[in-house]
């Protein structure tokens, strides 16, 4: 019964008024209310499938209502909760440690259709291909296969402009500005690049082959003096073999980023091919990892220790 020390969460569910509601606890609490045939869905799905990028706030740090999908909508106002009536087949729903989701590719697919803009909807993608959710030919399939569905020409557009090898949302709206307002590229995310010795030199946030022109984002913590130190020696090698480095700063105004990448791809204009000391090729003890694809197929034991950084738990 609700009072002093119990909040109700549902009709016959009650949880301690005093214990921190965390993303998955919100997530679990709104599922209590599905009729049968519905499931969590949108963001709120992903996070629960692993998504590490999915914590249920906007850009502002709000908190996000977990989405609920089903068949009919007789479903009154809850706090904290969006319900939506869609048509859902069998196959788009599962189960996972007792909660009734829509899949992965299709609660993708309701996020993207939903988000605000075409970018949000590329960042959706571009976060779940990330923990390798979906692929984007699974995504195309899924597009193909909901001809007429509520926001589906965004998700397309925005399927063109997604990558699968993107590691954060800043990441994400650095490639859109670089490619999309600046109209240059097309960039590669997260490329290994090499030596012409077949040693690692780096893996930069965005590359350009073509031009040879290197883009990294500096969140705050690149502002840190150790950080900085260890950035300083990454720029000397970047220029040592014939790359041109461009920078994005956290915060800053897109008009000055935009000029300072054009003087990037005017100065490499400029450059010697033979100074140009570097290669994609991969060599052959190398374990690319720049597809789902790719991920997906990786061992245990490899997926451990090449990826352990996009796990939740690293996240925490």
């Amino acid at each position: 019964m609700e009072g002093r020390f119990w909040r109700a969460v549902a009709p016959g569910w009650f949880r301690p008024i005093d214990e921190p509601a965390s993303v998955e606890q919100r997530i679990v609490e709104a599922s209590y209310r599905l009729p049968a045939g519905g499931g969590v869905t949108g963001w709120a799905a992903l996070r629960w499938l692993g998504g590490r990028w999915f914590d249920g706030t906007d850009a502002t740090g709000t908190g996000l209502p977990v989405p609920l999908t089903m068949l009919t909508s007789n479903r009154g106002h809850a706090p904290g909760v969006l319900y939506t009536k869609e048509r859902l087949r069998p196959q788009d729903l599962m189960q996972l440690h007792g909660l009734d989701l829509t899949t992965a590719t299709r609660s993708v697919l309701f996020e993207m259709r939903y988000a605000a803009t075409v970018g949000d909807a590329v960042r959706v993608l571009d976060m779940a291909c990330f923990n390798d959710l979906v692929s984007l030919s699974e995504l195309s399939s899924a597009i193909d296969g909901s001809k007429g569905w509520t926001g589906i020409r965004q998700a397309r557009d925005a399927l063109q402009l997604a990558a699968e090898n993107a590691w954060s949302p800043a990441e994400v709206g650095f490639r859109l500005l670089w490619t999309g307002v600046a109209e240059l590229g097309p960039v590669l995310c997260n490329p290994p690049i090499f030596d012409l010795n077949g040693r690692h030199l780096l893996t930069p946030d965005l590359f350009d082959p073509v031009a040879g022109v290197v883009g990294e984002y500096q969140g705050e913590h690149h502002f840190e003096r150790g950080q900085r130190r260890r950035d300083i020696t990454r720029e000397t090698l970047i220029r040592d073999h014939g790359l041109e480095l461009v920078e994005r700063v956290a915060g800053e105004e897109p008009t000055r980023f935009l000029i300072r990448l054009r003087s990037a791809y005017a100065r490499s204009r400029r450059l010697p091919a033979s100074e140009r000391r570097w290669t994609l090729t991969q060599p052959p003890s190398w374990t690319p990892t720049e597809t789902v694809a790719q991920r997906r197929a990786l061992p245990p034991h490899l997926r451990k220790a090449l990826l352990a950084n996009r796990s939740l738990k690293d996240a925490a």
